[in-house]
């Protein structure tokens, strides 16, 4: 993928380096995902069964009934049913999402007319695939979550979002905790892997339960998405509402590096043609809860997707959908699998739920 001067990515991050030394890992994710000519995000089209992954609102439509199922309950139990409120998606991926929320929400005609649709998409690409799937709604893009309207309460959606904010690794020594940077091998003249220099200034990003970690030891953490979930928090604090993570991730603090590449649905080298696979890595959501708490606002879970979804009655759903279509029987069965199964996405994802303080508790968190 050329960029300016007709050089290709990877030959313009191999140039900065030569000029201005090692650079972090999640200043190397920035440019890998989302430059402006080259980056993963930015030109063609990762999901499906052609691309590179699936996510949940691919694998069945029922996903997203459930998250609809989900909005209408939060609008109507712990918003108090308001004429206006601004339903908005993270990282909308090709609106599959988005499209399933809206068609559910048509079973409440009241909470239809109150939404008001906005997506935070930064890839132009991304968002034509959008446009088309969303024909026939009125909807606002944005390229930052700091532009949405503050005018009403928000609904909020981020599904895998996170997993793809920059990532920093840190690895204990002797000596103390160094940053693993992103270099350049001159003899070999590929991007490599190496340690920086010690950093006292590490340890206020370590989780404190891994701060007296044995020498060898890697913590992985993401500054970004921490302060993407306070600045959520503070929102949702100031203007009422609540938002819904789904991801891969941590449920408790750990050591080890979960960055991962994936190109063509198989694991790749991250530090290989950067650019053309997609970076991501486990979202520590005990991190995301501390920074909403501290913010101001109330955070739940995190609890898995199979029992969340179990919670909200995808099972229930599935016998209706093999009912009316006696025929697709075995797709939704394999569907509902594949969401559910510990064994597929039912236990590795995860969802964690932030609200205004003072709210009712939200689906699946009642008591």
């Amino acid at each position: 993928m050329a960029g300016s001067g007709g050089k290709s990515l990877e030959e313009r991050l191999k140039r900065r380096i030569a000029l201005e030394g090692p650079i972090t890992l999640a200043d190397y994710m920035t440019a890998v995902l989302t430059d402006p000519k080259g980056g993963y995000y930015m030109e063609g089209e990762p999901f499906g069964a052609e691309g590179d992954f699936i996510t949940a609102p691919e694998v069945s439509q029922m996903f997203g009934e459930m998250l609809g199922l989900w909005c209408i309950d939060a609008w109507q139990r712990l918003l108090g049913a308001p004429k206006r409120v601004i339903l908005a998606e993270l990282g909308p991926g090709r609106g599959t999402l988005m499209a399933d929320v809206l068609r559910t929400a048509k079973v409440s005609p009241d909470f239809a007319a109150a939404l008001e649709v906005h997506l935070v998409e930064v890839s132009p690409a991304l968002r034509e695939k959008q446009k088309e799937a969303l024909a026939g709604h009125k909807v606002v893009w944005h390229k930052d979550g700091a532009t949405l309207p503050e005018s009403a309460p928000l609904l909020l959606l981020a599904n895998e979002f996170f997993d793809a904010l920059p990532l920093r690794h840190f690895e204990k020594t002797a000596e103390g905790w160094r940053e693993r940077m992103v270099g350049l091998d001159d003899e070999a003249g590929r991007l490599v892997f190496h340690l920086g220099p010690v950093s006292p200034a590490a340890l206020p990003l370590i989780p404190p339960a891994l701060h007296d970690a044995p020498p060898g030891s890697l913590a992985e953490v993401s500054p970004a998405a921490v302060a993407q979930a306070a600045a959520l928090a503070e929102r949702l604090a100031e203007q009422g509402g609540a938002a819904l993570v789904i991801d891969y991730g941590r449920a408790h603090p750990a050591f080890g590096a979960t960055l991962q590449a994936v190109k063509g649905h198989e694991r790749h080298d991250p530090l290989e043609a950067p650019g053309s696979a997609d970076l991501t890595g486990h979202v520590d959501f005990p991190a995301l809860i501390a920074a909403a708490e501290e913010a101001g606002a109330a955070a739940f879970g995190p609890v898995t997707q199979g029992d969340f979804l179990r919670a909200l009655g995808i099972e229930l759903r599935a016998e209706r959908l093999k009912a009316a279509a006696p025929e697709a029987a075995p797709a939704v069965d394999q569907a509902l699998h594949r969401l559910l199964d510990a064994e597929e996405m039912g236990e590795l994802f995860k969802v964690a739920v932030i609200t205004a303080r003072g709210l009712e508790a939200p689906a699946p968190f009642v008591l």
